[in-house]
């Protein structure tokens, strides 16, 4: 049990709750372009199908995210032992070592690729591409201030993946809500990343912060904010949503304010409760009012 626990810590499991509730709502919108809801079926061969199909979809979204985590912290390691607030992570501390580490990574992407197989050809096709992408951003530490946004564009597969899933094909309105983790999840990374701007700095690692200083960084981050929430409000006015998708958008907004009200140039005590806890809410309860508002209507 102890182990099973080690190995969650170390892939950070609890901040699956950021981009899994996106993935939802692209998996609904799917079933909702397939005429899977309001259409009174009765063929339990077909909710079985999609019910499964939700599995698979929830497999890849852990087995990815794990992957991607886990090879963070492989390719971090010594960064992680030189930085005071990351020296006890599991690889630095000795708690997993990093031969394990890699074969959980290896084992997570084959789990990921085998999910995709048995759900479309399409996202079998892709999955290659995404692996890339989620396992590609753990480098852009090294050469680019932009590693935020690559961030984004990793977690930003989950509506889009989930959505293909369903219907193997693309549409917009799951691209409208993937650019808004996009610019959500970048904006939430420049706020943790001012912990580390000194760190950053002294190892010559990129990120906006440790480019452009804490004001002017959180300034950039509540643009991306900014930008996320239009994202939101299009998606809204795209797809003809009701009153409980805007109470969400509300709500969601909302938490996108409280994080910058929280989080002060001079004072970053609170940085961890932005990052986790406002986001965490601001993504279940966005996607909960979303999908009601979806099986309502």
């Amino acid at each position: 049990m102890s182990t099973v626990k080690n190995y969650l810590s170390l892939v950070k499991f609890s901040h699956t709750i950021f981009a899994m509730p996106f993935a939802m709502i692209g998996f609904v919108l799917g079933l909702i372009n397939n005429h899977l809801l309001h259409n009174n079926t009765t063929d339990r061969l077909i909710y079985f199908s999609y019910g499964l199909k939700l599995i698979l979809v929830i497999t890849c979204m852990i087995t990815a995210r794990s992957a991607a985590m886990a090879f963070n912290r492989y390719l971090d390691r010594h960064f992680d032992a030189k930085n005071p607030r990351t020296a006890n992570r599991e690889i630095p501390a000795g708690i997993i070592s990093a031969e394990n580490a890699l074969a959980f990574i290896i084992v997570s992407c084959l789990l990921f690729v085998i999910a995709t197989f048995f759900i479309n050809p399409l996202c079998l096709y892709l999955s290659p591409l995404a692996l890339f992408v989620i396992l590609f951003y753990s480098y852009t530490k090294r050469f680019t201030y932009l590693c935020h946004l690559v961030l984004g564009i990793g977690l930003s597969l989950a509506p889009i993946g989930a959505y293909i899933a369903v219907t193997g094909s693309f549409d917009f309105l799951p691209i409208l809500f993937s650019l808004a983790v996009v610019f959500w999840v970048s904006g939430f990374d420049i706020i943790f990343a001012l912990q580390d701007i000194d760190f950053d700095q002294s190892q010559q690692l990129y990120s906006i912060p440790a480019i452009v200083g804490t004001k002017k960084g959180l300034f950039i981050s509540e643009l991306f904010h900014i930008i996320s929430a239009a994202c939101v409000i299009s998606a809204g006015a795209f797809g003809n949503f009701h009153w409980l998708y805007w109470v969400g958008v509300g709500l969601f907004i909302g938490m996108l304010v409280y994080q910058h009200t929280i989080v002060k140039p001079n004072d970053l005590s609170k940085v961890n409760i932005a990052f986790m806890t406002a986001n965490g809410i601001a993504s279940v309860v966005f996607a909960i009012f979303v999908i009601a508002d979806v099986l309502i209507n």
